[in-house]
């Protein structure tokens, strides 16, 4: 068995390069991420037993936008050690006048799922959650609402009904 020891780094890849700096550099450090490396197409953050960076996109897909069920990612969600983080996150989103896609709210994928999910200037998605104890890997326990991650035509199951 290999032992892994977490997710060493993201590298999100932006259209709107200077927009970008400026949320996730108003944002990240508030997550206890240090500005590492800022340059005219890179810029990284390390802290919290992670690292994330924003990279400028090539010219030739300057006009695209970030689509949430293309191929590739999904979204990014970073885990919160208390619930009233996932509250202070929500609020500093509001300041930042972050697009706030649900939250804070819980819902039952885990037992005390506590979440906010959001956009950043592109649209890509990142969540910040908080689940108390060992969630899912508590003995007994199983991953809830399965059905919230089945499409049909392109639509949520969730939203034909």
């Amino acid at each position: 068995m290999i032992d892994i020891n977490g997710m060493a780094h993201v590298i999100l890849t932006v259209r709107q390069f200077e927009r970008a700096r400026e949320f996730y550099c108003a944002l990240l450090p508030n997550f206890g991420m240090t500005r590492v490396f800022d340059g005219p197409d890179f810029c990284y953050h390390v802290g919290g037993r992670t690292a994330i960076g924003i990279r400028r996109c090539d010219p030739e897909h300057q006009d695209e936008r970030f689509i949430q069920y293309r191929v590739g990612l999904h979204h990014l969600c970073l885990r919160a050690r208390t619930r009233d983080d996932v509250v202070k996150t929500a609020a500093l989103l509001t300041e930042l006048d972050a697009t706030i896609v649900r939250g804070p709210e819980e819902r039952d994928w885990a037992p005390g799922y506590y979440y906010v999910l959001f956009e950043d200037p592109d649209g890509i998605r990142l969540e910040i959650n908080h689940i108390p104890g060992r969630g899912l890997l508590k003995d007994g326990e199983s991953f809830g609402s399965g059905g919230d991650y089945q499409r049909i035509d392109g639509k949520d199951v969730s939203e034909l009904k």
